[in-house]
């Protein structure tokens, strides 16, 4: 089994804490603010899961160095009060950056329909 330790839950709970400001501050018309502190707390958050030493080698890889650009460039523009602009160019980062974990996530949600009980209260007719 795995330990989670402290620092781990506290992550995780920023995390959430981040996309949630994020979905808050789309949902409100893009309010800077609200986007600009979703993005600090996810950020945060990120490093108190998997530590500070590995958020940088994930973001600065040499393969994912364009997405790590497009990812932190529209952080900062979201920072600098152009929301749309720097959520459309965070976005294409995160595309980006997370498209090797792409299929693996799609296969893990494939496999919950093979789950007994669970695929017996979804899609029956």
């Amino acid at each position: 089994m795995v330990t989670i330790t402290e620092f781990q839950k506290i992550g995780v709970g920023l995390v959430g804490f981040g996309v949630f400001f994020i979905l808050f501050g789309v949902l409100l018309y893009f309010d800077s603010v609200l986007l600009a502190f979703g993005n600090v707390l996810f950020l945060a958050g990120l490093a108190f899961i998997i530590g500070l030493k590995r958020t940088a080698h994930f973001f600065f890889q040499r393969h994912k160095l364009k997405g790590s650009t497009f990812f932190l460039g529209g952080v900062a523009l979201v920072l600098m009060r152009w929301p749309i602009i720097g959520m459309a160019v965070e976005s294409y980062g995160f595309i980006l950056l997370f498209k090797s974990f792409f299929p693996m996530a799609f296969g893990f949600l494939g496999s919950l329909v093979n789950i007994p009980y669970l695929s017996s209260l979804t899609w029956s007719d």
